[in-house]
């Protein structure tokens, strides 16, 4: 009609359309989606071309394609099925210039069936095949979200019934003969509703998976994930949320794709949040010194405040990590895709810019918004292999501007740390490593590499930035609070230090370089893990605050978690402020945010201290599964633990812990003094404290309650005496108040072996 104007399409409605139709996205095609003619077409080339120079496009010929391969995690639609029954699919989101790669799905029995035009969101990993070049999981299909249940199958001739294990859900559900999935009585089984209410008024489902045994390992998480209230299934409307986000154009952001930055991460890292780079500092000012980047994923500008995914990620606070499987605080589309800083794609990124003098102090300090792209993807054992002088063909063209300075950096840092003294805790941390049944393969120790500790010093530094630049924009913001132990607690350390031969002194101010020199004192020696454990103990419990109260352990007067957004709300909130103290945007601090902030610091502490729990549980569990097939055999340990009704022992091969019930130690009747923390017999006046060498014999480990019970075989490498004959009833007469008498003369002097 003449005189009407027509209308041009948004820019994301262009995204939206190429994103669904990547085989049309020539100019004529675009415009004839929208209806678009005559003159107006040269609004819309001015549209493309602000999209091009935005980054998101790159015009190839006539068309135009997202610049960039496809990402792990990707939403596909189902093309064809193969002379062998095999389907094959075709991106949704292809960002190259090339032709779009084949992808073939690999399908599991528990996966719904799938045919042509079926749009899944799918796992992606790159292959050299003849005629595929992905091959991709389905994670689900797109528009379906079912609900699904853990519980306890009990059939029936006509199939069966789920018992929910979760407390909070009585109800039962009904499974038709022909869903059961061969599912036996008794077992443990993961179904998704297929229906609404059925027989008997009860939903109808599917067993989508078969965990057999309750007690079983691979159960186990399932349990604790259920049993400590941790949500594992994302709401239909936070899944459609994330399903709808895009990548963050460029826009205003800086432009960092050029810089090096590298991500290093374990090697069965589930993302990519944190990424650096260093190099010295040209500032003729600052000799010696270093410039460290670290850019982390922007999760801010797709989780804005008030949205289904910012209600979903404050419920959880936290991700849950499991030796078998992670529960996320956000679906995959943003952990896993859009908010994970994959090698050669652009992500966007909040970066700060630290400047270090040449004793590691950060003298300066910036952050920007940004847009970055990794150069590489490294795991922390290949990038120190490589700083050890055995680069592999990954780290070897990146030594000389890229793995040699980040490691200058950390050299310095070394310094500061030194003078600053945080609290040197040394700990293995375990892992445990799972059979693709889910059986405990084996229980390893974690290596401590440099390239560890180069990572950690870098997030530090970039976590104290964050909360001092927030402190001098007079931001509201989260600290990360550690106050120091209190008097009782550092009473019983002194105890046990004293009681192995070393001293912490009293009537001073306690610093964390006093807890250092007791650490440093007894390295090396065998009280070193007992010194270790004991001086954790003493600590508090870490949490969050909008007051700043310090950082104890890590000898900081401001800290604050900015470097895993990904994963943790504490971060994103950090990230939030940034973005409102910088004027970056409107998806900063909401008015209501802030008004929550103390209820919001109590929420998201809970919530860690419940993914604590529930990880501590799981892995008691696999070690009490892994354990439970060696009933009777023989371990070496040490005393970790006194209690009036038993004897805790950390065992050396697997770090498990055990305990001696009163029953198991002996003939005679122990006496327990909860002053000096040890046991007494009545009859011999045997000791037994805390760091003693012993040798047990495995009674009982139960994979359903991760308790596993020891006999005491021997003591610092004796035999136990053979005591008297009124064993384990009550002690003898008169030598109980004498053994009494002797502990109380020796309270907090207590040696910690006979002699």
């Amino acid at each position: 009609m003449i005189g009407q104007v027509m209308r041009i399409p948004t820019k994301e409605e262009i995204l939206n359309w190429i994103s669904a139709n990547p085989t049309q996205t020539a100019k004529r095609d675009i415009a004839k989606a929208f209806g678009i003619k005559g003159a107006a077409r040269i609004d819309l080339k001015r549209v493309l071309k602000e999209l091009e120079a935005e980054g998101h496009l790159t015009k190839r010929k006539h068309s135009y394609r997202d610049p960039d391969k496809l990402p792990p995690v990707s939403v596909l639609e189902v093309a064809e099925t193969g002379p062998d029954g095999d389907l094959y699919a075709r991106p949704l989101e292809w960002q190259s210039e090339a032709e779009a790669p084949v992808i073939l799905v690999i399908t599991r029995a528990s996966d719904p069936a799938l045919g042509k035009g079926d749009r899944i969101l799918g796992r992606l990993t790159e292959v050299s095949d003849d005629d595929h070049q992905y091959e991709a999981r389905l994670i689900r299909r797109i528009g379906t979200n079912p609900k699904r249940v853990l519980g306890i199958f009990r059939k029936s001739t006509e199939g069966g019934r789920i018992l929910p294990i979760d407390k909070g859900d009585g109800k039962e559900w009904y499974v038709p003969a022909d869903h059961a999935n061969g599912a036996k009585d008794g077992e443990l089984v993961e179904a998704q509703q297929t229906g609404p209410r059925g027989r008997m008024g009860l939903p109808r489902a599917k067993i989508v998976e078969r965990l057999g045994d309750p007690s079983a390992p691979k159960a186990v998480s399932l349990i604790a994930i259920h049993q400590h209230g941790i949500p594992d299934s994302f709401p239909d409307q936070v899944i459609a949320e994330a399903d709808k986000a895009k990548p963050a154009p460029l826009g205003p952001r800086e432009d960092m794709r050029d810089m090096p930055l590298v991500t290093i991460d374990p090697a069965d890292a589930r993302d990519h949040d944190d990424a650096c780079w260093a190099h010295a500092d040209d500032d003729p000012k600052n000799e010696g010194g270093h410039v460290v980047w670290v850019a982390i994923a922007d999760v801010a500008h797709y989780v804005t405040p008030g949205s289904e995914l910012d209600r979903e990620a404050h419920k959880r606070g936290n991700s849950s990590y499991f030796p078998d499987r992670v529960v996320p605080m956000l679906p995959d589309r943003l952990s896993g895709d859009l908010c994970s800083l994959h090698e050669g794609v652009p992500r966007a990124c909040i970066a700060v810019r630290m400047q270090l003098d040449s004793h590691g102090r950060k003298i300066g300090h910036r952050f920007v918004r940004g847009m970055m792209r990794s150069v590489a993807s490294l795991n922390y054992a290949e990038v120190q292999e490589a700083r050890d002088g055995n680069p592999n063909e990954t780290c070897a063209p990146l030594m000389a501007d890229i793995i040699n300075p980040l490691y200058d950096a950390y050299e310095a840092t070394k310094k500061a740390r030194a003078d600053r003294q945080p609290l040197d805790l040394d700990l293995p941390e375990r892992k445990v490593e799972l059979t693709p049944e889910g059986k405990v393969a084996s229980i390893l120790f974690r290596e401590r590499l440099d390239a560890h500790r180069l990572i950690e010093e870098f997030m530090i530094l970039a976590n104290v930035a964050a909360a001092e630049t927030l402190i001098a924009a007079r931001a509201p913001q989260l600290f990360r609070i550690h106050e120091e132990p209190n008097r009782e607690k550092l009473d019983a350390l002194r105890e046990t230090a004293q009681s192995a031969g070393f001293n912490l002194a009293k009537g001073q101010v306690l610093k964390t370089q006093h807890l250092n020199a007791l650490l440093n004192a007894a390295a090396g020696t065998e009280d070193a893990e007992l010194i270790n454990i004991s001086t954790l103990r003493s600590m508090t419990q870490a949490y969050y605050s909008p007051s700043n109260f310090g950082h104890f352990g890590l000898a900081l007067q401001s800290y604050a978690h900015f470097t895993s957004p990904i994963r943790r709300y504490a971060d994103l909130v950090v990230h939030r402020a940034l973005v409102t103290a910088h004027g970056w945007g409107n998806d900063g601090l909401s008015p209501e945010g802030i008004e929550r902030l103390e209820q919001t610091a109590a929420h998201i502490s809970d919530t860690e201290r419940r993914s604590m729990m529930a990880e501590r549980d799981t892995t008691d569990r696999y070690l009490a599964a892994y354990l439970s097939e060696r009933i009777g055999n023989e371990f070496t340990g040490k005393i970790n633990g006194i209690a009036k009704f038993g004897v805790f022992v950390k065992m050396d091969e697997t770090g498990a812990d055990g305990l001696i019930p009163m029953r198991n130690l002996g003939r005679e009747y122990f006496h327990y003094d909860p002053d000096t923390k040890i046991l007494r017999g009545s009859d011999t006046g045997l000791t037994i404290g805390l760091g003693q060498r012993v040798t047990v014999r495995l009674t009982e480990a139960a994979p359903v309650t991760g308790g596993i019970a020891l006999e005491l075989l021997t003591l610092d490498g004796k035999p136990l005496p053979t005591g008297g004959q009124r064993g384990r009833g009550k002690p003898a007469k008169g030598k109980a108040t004498k053994a009494k008498r002797k502990a109380d003369k020796t309270k907090r002097k207590v040696s910690r072996r006979r002699r």
